[in-house]
């Protein structure tokens, strides 16, 4: 037909800009994007097409600035106490019922065997020896409540305890720790020579001699058992990481007990000594056992 290319001939197109790619000023047809829209189906109205108009340089997001470095609190370890008093507290709660319990039979069933050795020896009694220091330190009855915060003392390392586990670990060794000395009581029986004691000095040390005498001597079991809860002490304080006067506390409480065994004249030097040595031999293994297994 007149005015109409032929088939063969190309439709003159008009002249593009050139372009390496869609920028902020190329038109976009909108039959790229409507048939897979239908913000554009409902609203016919919308312009053929649109073009990407760029953020203008003042509304452009900027980075944002990292907020100033505050300085720390200063914590002041003596005016306020650290994390390590809460962490102690929790682990005095733990389990405290069966601690109290656990703890106390306990007692009740070692007391019953050692008065049984002591009222039936099994074996005639050897006298222990006096050395010089037993004749140096006299009579001292102002060393009784040292010798008996004992039984107070002794509860603190099971009643910081975190776990079952390490509370059964730790009641295991101090048991085997005691039946030994109680074995040394049976197949060798020892007392302390008799001290004239006067009954001046206070009612509750006469009771105590009366009820407490002078046999199962060596080894001390009063100064086996301080120093076997020393070390544990000592163990599971640093583990929460307490002050450095903590640990003096829980040293000069030990160094105190095992004092009073001899001021009192319930025990001598050697029992002292075989006490010391009877601790060792248990404490080292245990603590051995429990840096093993990580705890």
């Amino acid at each position: 037909r007149p005015g109409r290319a032929s088939r063969g001939t190309a439709r003159p197109q008009a002249p593009r800009r050139a372009t390496t790619g869609p920028g902020p000023t190329t038109p976009i047809p909108i039959r790229r994007i409507a048939p897979h829209c239908a913000a554009f189906r409902q609203f016919p109205q919308f312009p053929a097409t649109f073009r990407r108009i760029p953020f203008p340089p003042s509304a452009q997001r900027t980075p944002l600035a990292p907020p100033p470095a505050t300085p720390p609190a200063r914590c002041d370890s003596a005016a306020t106490p650290g994390p390590w008093a809460a962490e102690l507290w929790r682990r005095v709660r733990r389990l405290f019922w069966l601690k109290t319990v656990g703890i106390t039979a306990f007692m009740w069933l070692f007391f019953i065997a050692y008065f049984y050795l002591l009222r039936h020896p099994s074996r005639p009694v050897f006298r222990m020896p006096l050395t010089a220091l037993d004749r140096a330190l006299p009579f001292q009855p102002s060393a009784f409540a040292a010798y008996v915060s004992l039984w107070f003392y002794v509860g603190i390392a099971p009643g910081l305890m975190p776990t079952l586990r390490e509370l059964l670990r730790y009641l295991g060794w101090i048991a085997a720790l005691c039946l030994a000395g109680l074995a040394c009581f049976y197949f060798f029986p020892t007392a302390v020579p008799p001290y004239d004691f006067d009954a001046a000095h206070g009612s509750a040390i006469a009771m105590l001699k009366g009820v407490d005498a002078a046999g199962n001597a060596c080894p001390s079991l009063h100064v086996a058992t301080a120093l076997f809860s020393a070390i544990w002490i000592r163990r599971l304080l640093g583990t929460v990481g307490v002050p450095a006067p903590l640990h003096w506390l829980n040293w000069g409480w030990f160094v105190a007990i095992a004092y009073s065994t001899l001021a009192i004249k319930q025990h001598v030097v050697y029992d002292v000594a075989g006490g010391t040595l009877l601790a060792l031999l248990f404490a080292w293994p245990a603590l051995r056992g429990a840096r093993g297994s990580g705890r």
